[in-house]
């Protein structure tokens, strides 16, 4: 008996250890996404001794909404610190420009490649090759420069408490839906730079995805939160049609173009939830 009992323990003991060790590189997994998101989503540099393959870039996509937040939440500081010298239209400036720092304007030059591929090309692969031109035509120029505009108005004219919460939950919000394209349309391309990144998401991924984006939405106001995501889920959808319509899929710069599109959305909601 005592031998069975010993044999017993030792199996119970070998479980728990091989559960720990899973936990533990489940962890570690993790960790290697969420370097790999931000290494691919924003400037912040990644020490070499990481050495991140194409799984991590795949699995990095489930931490986009996070990576939002973050960016979000640098944005949301400077405005506020700003505004203890400046007044809120130049706070808000040069919280855009932190932002943009910070991402390299990836998901802007997404947005100002699909004014010039969607709005100078007749037919797919004249859109396509247009999109993958670095020059920016005048399509671009213009949906640029009115999107950041309307970005600055809208902010600037928000209640400063209002204004830094919703950057926060437009940028990761606005990141979870674009980010959901991958779970339900196809990669256009069968060569590009979002190649890697932009590989079929799995259910689990994606709720968990939209889990880290959409809680943010609850702050300042959820009823302005709420009026953001039902605009922003109808304009996904019109997105999505078009996407497929236009190209058979999204691209890499589809989803900045989605990105940039959702979030001016949150911004708007929350200006117009504000003017009632």
């Amino acid at each position: 008996m005592k031998d069975e009992r010993s044999v017993s323990d030792l199996a119970v003991t070998s479980n728990a250890g091989a559960g720990s060790l899973a936990r533990r590189a489940w962890w570690r997994v993790q960790l290697r996404y969420v370097v790999a998101a931000l290494g691919y989503f924003t400037r912040i540099p990644i020490p070499r001794s990481v050495a991140l393959d194409a799984d991590d870039l795949a699995g990095a996509a489930r931490y986009f909404p996070l990576v939002g937040a973050l960016v979000g939440g640098f944005g949301a500081l400077i405005y506020l610190s700003a505004l203890a010298v400046f007044p809120a239209s130049v706070a808000v400036l040069l919280s855009m420009i932190g932002t943009l720092l910070a991402t390299g304007a990836l998901h802007e030059d997404g947005l100002a490649d699909c004014c010039d591929g969607f709005g100078g090309a007749a037919g797919r692969e004249d859109a396509l090759r247009i999109m993958r031109d670095p020059r920016l035509g005048a399509f671009g120029a213009i949906g640029l420069m009115m999107a950041l505009a309307l970005k600055w108005q809208t902010l600037a004219a928000l209640p400063a408490s209002t204004a830094a919460w919703t950057m926060v939950g437009a940028h990761a919000a606005s990141r979870a839906l674009a980010v959901s394209f991958l779970a339900t349309h196809e990669y256009a391309r069968e060569q590009g730079k979002a190649k890697p990144v932009a590989q079929r998401m799995s259910a689990r991924a994606l709720a968990f995805a939209l889990a880290l984006g959409l809680i943010w939405l609850l702050l300042p106001d959820w009823r302005a939160g709420a009026l953001g995501l039902a605009a922003a889920s109808a304009l996904r959808l019109l997105m999505g049609r078009y996407f497929t319509r236009r190209l058979g899929g999204y691209t890499g710069d589809c989803l900045g173009f989605a990105q940039q599109g959702f979030e001016l959305t949150f911004y708007l909601a929350a200006l117009a939830w504000t003017s009632f």
